[in-house]
Formats: structure tokens, sequence, C-alpha cells
């Protein structure tokens, strides 16, 4: 009975993909520095979703005529602007769409037809998600125009403007873009953390826009010159006018090595700085005589390493790897080896061990002069953290609004979801912080409230304590990088201290690296308040009418039946990210840093976590939690939207039972699933990009309520099993090609066939079999999985009959496909481990690789199940622990196929050879030089995958006689799926991997024996 919305027929999502990913390397401007927040959506996404959820589908029968006419006047306005305005047109056009509004302005379409209007529609879409396009007047004010247009059409009151609500507001970036895009936003969130980012984000700027921004900076530069005051005598200049930037610590223990006790300095990597014209590091001296570890710099000269101290001292074969290895510490002084174990008894009775921890390197810039120097720390240098020990010691009797000087709110419970420093003592967040760092933050907090007095006594409005929460925001983004949990990066020639964040965990960092927040840099109070202004700058160009900000649980809507248009929510990921927990860590400094009037907000010990929607296990939810949660949610949802409202949930994580219970909750609370959109919204380098299925986009769900014209859930349309099950291959056999033309493969192309499959599901309130049984919903995505995977076998195959193959082939190559191998650079896979090497910081120790390519277990079962195979049946290529299953490495699969080691491959050649041909290489055989002398292979495998398998390790190994006889005499290659396969995998292997080459010299060799 409703036009179907542009998102419901069609979506760019190539070019909104490309926009989204360049966005995360944006940082001018751009809300994401303002605060942190976890998996916060790019801007650029949402924009094109809200647009397209907003704006029905002129090509639609049931469009209103009032939206085409209006949308064409707005569209053709638009394009004369392009093609009339050169600056416009080459800084803000792509030039495939330039061409388009090109000949729209000559050649204005004619004729009853509208297909033209929804291309022209998309193409705006696609060309307004572009961030250098974010704050044009043109494509601001054609958005709004035509966003007011179809609200109007659908029947909006004039002069309104249509309401889009989220509940889990987050970071803000979907409400934000609902007010670009000229709708109104409601966003509330149970956390205040995310809820102040919204006030700020959707109410005080809007309301103050650039005077605001100058008078942050002007506050900004007063706190600056006063904590120069108080805090210049604790960060010092060098006595050769070298500013120092960073303080380099290792947390230390004592060894227990019989009859040793040494001092042990726990280091997880040597490297300072590792560039191709200049590379530094630290080097260990033990001192037995003393009982502690010394130290000294050393640097590359050309190929040879020097002392820093004495350039005609050479070091000899220097080692790069701290005394940290997956969490045991090994002592220089006499080898001792103290387990892990015993290192968090030693740390946890020093509550982290932060306060003793032991200064080792200081680095520091100087005037007229580029990059980094690096020297060992003086006498003076621990003589001044010693002061600025007794220093906190005498202020620790001082309140903050009535709380501690330093933060003893207690950390999380131990077991908590992305936590792991509890283990090692740390119990209150103020043990996250070494004495220096814990006083500058205090005399910072200190003066970012004597700013708040200041102004709000000389405002007429509320402007005073605004500035204060710029300010108070501005400081929270100074502790993330000025704490113990920081490090010292030093690859790939970063040379700066990185946040102590990992993605959305909080790992213990072994040795960290201290800040000097006097001085400029991206550690520094300067680059602290900087980027709030200039996002303060970047959305004053936008015009904004207010939104509407509150806290609130999404299980517990505040707004009436029936008052949203549209309900675009970016959901908790199940059990991925703990928001709550996370969010304690600035917390606990926002209570002593924001205006009284704002603290009721904050009122709690610590962030609200009861009612968080989240599986983690210390705090009891477990899935079924999750689920009725989250059905709670969805019936709120339904409830406040309109019913002809449409609604958009974007769901990201990797986990099938995360996926199952967002589903289950959707269908529950009575939404029609109608489509989904996978849009890439990761870098190529994200985390865990590589060998494991993480989700490189973001799926976006496109749901109507199921609803009767009260209000109330339909519950009696029913489905029947068979009808349903006749129409899903068709469904997914239609989408499946189209996600390939949009690049989406793999994991994405999975979880993006869950919309158009569950519209055919949702659309019933009960599905029942022929004797009555209801289908469950986690019956019919068995289905679904079943049917992805034999529409992803006919693409993989290419017209080939994929029923010659049997089930380890067919499964290896969904596998794969499902990884997304063949368009990464991965290595052979990624550890699958989480045990102590997550102690470990990124860019430190690397941890113990797991070769071979690595599923979620629930996942590969179900792809297994899919394709008629299962895993059990198949241990010579598929290895299950625990909740992660691994498709064995080729290498690995050696004494399987052939019953002996004859299979050896060659060792890999040495980085410093020079370039060799690789079948040279490889046939040289092994380090004796011997190619094992037979040419006749005694077992050949079972199946076409075991001997291709045999044939690439014959390869590998050098045994060019013994492949050529197995492939031509043996009969292996006249076997035309041999080739068929070889050829898809080798599509599908990553580029780098073994594996890959190995396939490629067998088919290389392919036309060489007659085939």
């Amino acid at each position: 009975q409703y036009p179907k919305r542009l998102i419901e027929v069609d979506l760019p999502i190539k070019r909104i993909s490309a926009h989204a990913r360049r966005e995360k390397s944006i940082r001018h401007g751009h809300i994401s520095t303002l605060h942190i927040w976890w998996a916060r959506r790019p801007l650029a996404a949402c924009r094109a979703v809200i647009c397209a959820a907003l704006w029905p589908d002129p090509a639609d029968e049931n469009c209103p005529p009032a939206f085409r006419d209006a949308a064409a006047k707005h569209i053709l306005d638009f394009a004369r602007k392009i093609t009339t305005d050169t600056k416009l047109a080459n800084e803000h056009c792509s030039p495939e769409n330039y061409k388009a509004w090109s000949t729209l302005v000559q050649k204005p379409p004619t004729g009853d037809a509208h297909a033209w209007l929804r291309t022209a529609l998309l193409d705006f879409i696609a060309d307004f998600a572009n961030w250098d396009n974010s704050t044009v007047r043109e494509y601001l004010d054609t958005s709004r125009a035509l966003t007011q247009a179809a609200h109007e059409a659908l029947g909006g009151a004039p002069g309104t403007r249509p309401l889009v609500v989220d509940p889990f507001a987050g970071g803000g970036s979907i409400p934000l873009e609902a007010l670009r895009v000229g709708a109104d936003a409601f966003a509330s969130d149970l956390n205040p953390v995310p809820v102040l980012l919204n006030k700020v984000v959707l109410e005080y700027i809007p309301k103050y826009g650039q005077h605001l921004a100058d008078e942050v900076r002007k506050w900004g530069e007063w706190i600056k010159s006063e904590a120069e005051k108080e805090l210049g005598e604790f960060y010092p200049k060098d006595a050769d006018g070298a500013t120092p930037i960073a303080y380099l610590w290792a947390r230390t223990i004592q060894c227990e090595g019989p009859g040793c006790g040494a001092e042990v300095p726990l280091i997880r990597s040597l490297m300072l700085a590792s560039k191709a014209h200049r590379s530094l590091a630290m080097q260990l001296v033990p001192n037995t005589q003393t009982k502690r570890v010394d130290f000294r710099i050393i640097i590359r000269q050309r190929d040879v390493w020097v002392d820093q101290a004495d350039t005609n001292t050479k070091i000899e074969s220097p080692k790069f790897d701290g005394t940290l290895k997956r969490g045991s510490a090994t002592c220089p002084c006499c080898g001792y080896t103290t387990p892990v174990a015993r290192i968090r008894l030693q740390l946890h009775a020093r509550n982290g061990g932060a306060d003793n921890a032991r200064l080792f390197c200081v680095v520091s810039t100087r005037a007229n002069e580029t990059g980094r120097s690096y020297r060992l720390p003086e006498d003076r240098d621990r003589e001044i953290v010693r002061k600025a020990a007794i220093e906190l010691r005498k202020r620790q009797s001082r309140e903050t609004g009535g709380y501690t000087l330093i933060p003893d709110e207690p950390l999380p419970p131990k077991g908590t979801l992305g936590f792991r420093i509890q283990n090692y003592g740390m119990l209150t967040w103020g043990n996250v912080f070494n004495p220096r760092q814990a006083l500058t933050l205090a005399v910072l907090a200190e003066l970012v409230n004597a700013v708040g007095k200041k102004t709000q006594a000389s405002s007429l409005n509320d402007e005073g304590l605004v500035i204060q929460t710029f300010l108070s925001i501005s400081l929270n983004r100074l502790i993330g990088r000025t704490n113990s949990l920081c490090w010292w990066r030093s690859d790939a020639g970063h040379e700066t201290i990185e946040v102590s964040f990992s993605g959305q965990t909080v790992p213990m960092k072994w040795d960290f690296a201290e800040a000097c927040p006097l001085t400029g840099g991206t550690a520094g109070w300067d680059d602290t308040y900087a980027p709030p202004v200039r996002v303060i700058e970047n959305l004053a160009l936008l015009a904004l009418h207010e939104g509407i900000v509150a806290q609130n649980s999404a299980t517990a809507h505040p707004l009436p039946d029936d008052s949203a248009q549209a309900f675009i929510t970016d959901p908790p990921y199940y059990d991925a990210v703990p928001y709550a927990a996370l969010s304690d860590f600035f917390y606990v400094w926002l209570k002593r840093t924001l205006p009284p009037t704002l603290t009721g907000f904050f009122a709690e010990n610590v962030a609200p976590k009861d009612g968080e929607c989240i599986v983690d296990e210390a705090s009891g939810k477990d899935s079924a939690y999750f689920e009725r949660c989250m059905a709670k949610a969805m019936t709120e949802g339904r409830r406040v939207l309109c019913p002809s409202g449409v609604g958009v949930l974007v769901f990201a994580h990797k986990s099938t039972a995360g996926w199952e219970a967002q589903l289950q909750a959707m269908v529950d609370s009575g939404w029609i699933i109608t489509g989904s959109w996978p849009i890439d919204t990761e870098q190529e380098q994200r985390i865990r990009a590589r060998g494991s299925a993480a989700l490189a986009s973001s799926v976006h769900l496109v749901c109507r309520p199921r609803e009767n014209p009260d209000g109330s859930v339909r519950t009696d349309e029913i489905g029947d099993w068979r009808d349903v099950l006749q129409e899903l291959p068709r469904r997914i056999h239609e989408w499946m090609p189209r996600l390939a033309d949009e690049g989406v493969v793999g994991a994405d192309a999975i979880f993006a066939c869950l919309g158009p499959a569950l519209e055919i599901f949702s659309r019933y309130s009960r599905v029942e079999k022929a004797s009555g049984e209801a289908v469950s919903l986690k019956e019919y995505l068995e289905q679904v999985w079943a049917a992805v995977a034999k529409e992803a076998l006919t693409m993989i195959f290419k017209d080939a009959d994929t029923t010659g193959f049997e089930e380890d082939a067919r499964l290896t190559a969904m596998w794969l496909w499902t990884l997304n191998a063949g368009n990464t650079d991965a290595a052979n896979g990624e550890s699958a481990d989480e045990d102590e090497a997550d102690d470990e910081p990124e860019g430190g120790a690397k941890k113990a690789k797991t070769t071979g390519f690595v599923l979620e277990y629930d996942a590969a079962r179900k792809i297994a199940q899919g394709l008629g195979a299962h895993l059990e049946d198949l241990s010579s290529l598929v290895e299950i622990s625990g909740d992660k299953a691994r498709l064995l490495p080729v290498g690995e699969r050696a004494r399987t196929l052939f019953g002996k080691d004859e299979g050896k491959v060659a060792p890999a050649r040495k980085k410093k050879e020079p370039q060799m041909d690789l079948f040279k290489v490889l046939e040289q055989g092994d380090e004796g030089g011997t190619t094992f002398g037979e040419t006749k292979v005694e077992r050949h495998g079972e199946t076409v995958l075991d001997r291709i398998h045999q044939s690439m390790i014959l390869f590998a190994a050098g045994r060019g006689e013994a492949l050529k006889r197995f492939i031509v005499e043996d009969g292996a290659g006249r076997d035309q799926r041999f080739w068929r396969l070889a050829q898809a995998l080798s599509a599908l292997y990553p580029s780098h991997t073994e594996e890959k080459r190995w396939v490629d010299g067998v088919l290389a060799r392919k036309k060489g024996l007659g085939f």
C-alpha cells in the first residue's frame, strides 16, 4: 500500500563504500576527532542510507506524483548548477556523474517513464556521500529540498520535517546525518557519555556555531598558559635545549631464578625507530653484580649497528626482541624465564606497577631539526619524576566537585569483555596512571573547572557551560594518550605515542610511553582542544537546526506511538564491544570536569551497565538476555514508527550467533525485512582483516512494520514451508550476482543475502510445514546458508558442473571464498588464539601464528552442511579446536597424502639473496640439494582436491620429474576437474601465500605437459 523507498530498490553501494573507506583516514573536522566512541559508523554511509530511506522510489507505481514532480525539478536545478559552475563541477562532481548531469540538462527526459529519475537520485546520493561534498551548499540545499518534498508527498504536514529516531545513538553519526539532509533527529542512549556527545553535536553546535569555536580556542590557550606555570617544572627542556616529547617506561619484576633476584624490565620490543634511512634500538646490558639491567642506545649506520654514544663500538648481531614472549619474561642476567602467572602476582601487589616502573629512554625534538632524538635517562629525569609524586601526594586531599582528585572508581569486574588489566592489579581507574600523569591530569581538570566558573559568571545564557563541556571533552582526548597503557609505535617510521585502546579492548601494556602534554604533537594539549574546535567550525557551515537528545533505554522509548517516519539505528554488536565498561575510562573524568548542571547525567559511580544490551559472561548477560533485550528495543522501535515508515538496522558482527539473535529479535517484534545492503566501511589494513571472516562491510537491514491498522502485530498470515523453500533459491540466485558486480563476496555476501532471504520468511506471522508444525527461524537460516553456498559455488566455478566435485573440493572453495581470501594480501591466516598473546600490544612482539585459514566453527559447520558435507568426516582437511575451525594449509597435509615425508617442501629463500626465478628456487630441493631421487608417487589421492594438493607439494619440493609423471603418466591431469579446480583455487588463495605460488606453478606446467 505504500511506495517503496529507494533503499528497498537499489543503492550504489560500490561508490558509497569507496567514500566510507576513505572517510576512515579523514581527521580535519570529522566528529570522530571530537571524542572516541567505539564502532562509530562512517558519515558517508549514514548520509546515503538516510537519503535513500526517506525518499520514495519514483519508479514505483505507488509513488506520489507530487514527489515525482518536485524531485524532477530539484534534480534538474541541481544538474544545471553543476554543469554551469566549472569550479563546482571540477571539485565536487565525479566524472561519470557530470556526464549524466550534462545529458540531463541538454535533453530533459519526457514521457511517463520515471526510471531516469530513480537513476538520477541514486547518482546524487553517490556523490553526496563524498566527504568533500558534505558541506557544499548545492548538495545540502538539494538534499533538504528532496527530503521535504518526500515528507509532504507522503502525508507529512506542511512546514514539518520527517523525524528520524535512533535509540542506540552512540557516536552520533546517524542523527547528525539526519539533520544534515533536512530531517529532524531524536537521539537517545542509555550511556551518559554518548548522550553528552550527541548533545554537543546536535544541540550545542547548531545553537552557538562559529562563536563557540572562537571561545573554545581562546580558553584552550588560557589553559595551556596556566598549565605551563603549574607543570613546567615537571617537564623541563634538556640542558642542550632539546624538548622532550615522550618518556619510555618499563614495568619491572624481580627475577625468580635461583639465586638471581635481578630487576627485570618488561619490554616487548627494543626498537625505537625503524626507517629505511635511520633505525635506532635499545640494547640490554645485564649487570649481574648490581642485579639489574642497564641500557644503551644503538644506531644503524649503513648495514652496521654501533653504539650511539661511541660510534666506533660495533654491535654484533643485535637482537630486538625484548624480555617478554607471550607474557613470560626472561631475565637477561641469568636466563631464567618467569612465567606469566608469577608476573601477574608481582604486578598485582603493586597495583599494576606503573608507580615504580623503570624509565629507560627519553624522546625529544630540537628546533630547526627534523625527526626525533633518543637519549638515556639521567639522574635529573628521575629526580623530576620523584618530585611529581611528592606534589601529587600533597594535592591528594583536594576534591573536585565532591570527588577525589584522581579517580578511585573501580574497574569492571575481572572477566569483563575486552578487559585484562585487572589481572595485573589495576583495580581502580587511578591505577592506570603513573604519578606524573595523574598530577598533570589533575591540574588540567582543575583548570577546566576554573574556566567554567569564569565563563558562566560572565555569560548571559548557558554558553559558559557549553564552553566548559567542550574543554572537558578535550581533556578526555588527552587522557586517552596520557596513561600507562599507551605505547610507543616504532614500526613503519611512525615514532609516535599510540592510544591505550586496542580496537574495542583495553589490553595490558608491559612497557608504556608517557607523553609531555605541554609540547605540540598528537599527545600534547594543543592537539587536544584543536580538533574539537575544527569540528565546531565544520558543522557550523551546515546551518543545522537543533536535534533532540535524551538519556533513555531503547527498551522503553519516550516517544509516543507512530511519531517517527524512520527508525534508523546501529544496535550493539552482540559480544563484540563492551561499550559501557570501556566508557568508564572517560566517565570518571567527565564527572570531575563537567558543569554542575550536566553532572545529573553522571550521577552514578560509573556508567550504567544493568540494562546494556550486549552479551558478557562476567555480568551474566547471555545470548537469551541479548535476544530478549533486543526484541524489546525492536518492539519499541516499531511502536514509535508510523505505519508507512521504514526501518534500517546496521549490523557488522561476524558471529553467526550474533546474527541469529538479532534477526530473531526483529522477527519476534513484528518487522518484515525487505532488503539488505553491505557497505564496506573498513580500511584494508583493519584489525583482523586477514585470514578470518571479519566483515569488511556493515550490513544495512531494511525493514517495515508488520502491523494491523491499530498498531498491533499481524498474527494471522500463515506461510507454507514448501512455497518458502521454493522461492528462496530463486531470490538468492537473483541477488548474489548483483552483489558480485558491486565487488561484494565472501562473508560480506553471505550476510548480505540475509535481507532478501528473510523477506520471504518474515512477511508471514508464522511459517508451517504440512504437518502444522511451525518452522523456527534457526531452521530457516540453515536453508539460507545452504542456498547461499550452492549459489556461491556456481559463481566460483563459472559454468562448471559443481556436482562433479567431491565434498572436500566444494568445502575448500567455499571456505576460501567466505574468507574473501582472493582479495587480500594475507599471509597464511591470522592467529586464532585468544590467550596471553592479547596482552601484547600492536606493533610489539608478534603473536604466534596459526597457519591455515580460520573460520568460526558454527559458520564452518553451516557452510559444510549447506554443501552436504560434515566437518567431522573431513579430519584430514579441517581441524576443529574450541569455537574455531581451521582449514589445514597444504604443507601440513603431506604425510596424510603421501604416507611419509617425501612431500617435504624446499626451504624459503632468504630475503638477502638475489632475485631468482621461482621454479629454479623451488627445484633446488631441500638444504642438502636432493630432490629425493624417486620420480614415482606410490599413493594417489582419493579425491581431485587431494591430487591437486599432492601436485602442489611436489612442485614446492622441487620434484619436477615426479610431478610430470604424476600428472601425465599416472593420469591426474587427464581429469578435467583437476584443472578446473586448480584454476578456481588459484583465484581463491591469497596472493602472497605458499598455496597461491604452488598452484600457479602447477598451472604454469599445464601447456608444457600437453594439456
